[in-house]
């Protein structure tokens, strides 16, 4: 897996484990530099990087107008009944989308539908991809 999946894929645990506590993501993302700064070779806590880590304080910077875009344009799905999962995948997806200087736009959406696709419901790929899309479409209007 190439280290940007991987540090996408450590966010997105960050993210989750943040959504699920609720907690906000700094504090977990604190928690998780420590325990890696702490652990030895044959510990399994996987070490966050530093792309890791901008994505989450990116995310965490940028929550609310990420929340509301989501909001707005996924019909039908309003954020409390999306699988925890998604929300967040979303989340990710749409920060590296709108924020994320040296990603191309293709690359931010096909990283976020892979993340569903190997962590979510059969339905969440297509789901994401078509969400993150249309934002995609937007941007021009969507960035501030």
């Amino acid at each position: 897996m190439a280290t940007r999946s991987k540090a996408r894929r450590r966010a997105l645990e960050v993210l989750f484990e943040a959504d699920l506590k609720g907690v906000d993501a700094s504090r977990v993302l604190a928690d998780r530099v420590a325990r890696s700064q702490q652990a030895t070779a044959q510990d399994t806590d996987p070490r966050i990087g530093e792309y890791a880590i901008e994505l989450v304080n990116g995310v965490v910077e940028h929550l609310e107008r990420i929340d509301s875009l989501i909001e707005t344009y996924s019909i039908g799905w309003p954020l409390d009944r999306m699988p925890a999962v998604d929300r967040n995948v979303l989340r990710l997806g749409l920060f590296e989308l709108l924020w994320g200087t040296d990603v191309p736009e293709v690359v931010a959406i096909d990283e976020a539908v892979s993340l569903a696709q190997e962590l979510s419901t059969a339905d969440s790929p297509q789901f994401v991809n078509g969400l993150l899309d249309r934002l995609r479409e937007l941007k021009p209007t969507l960035q501030r």
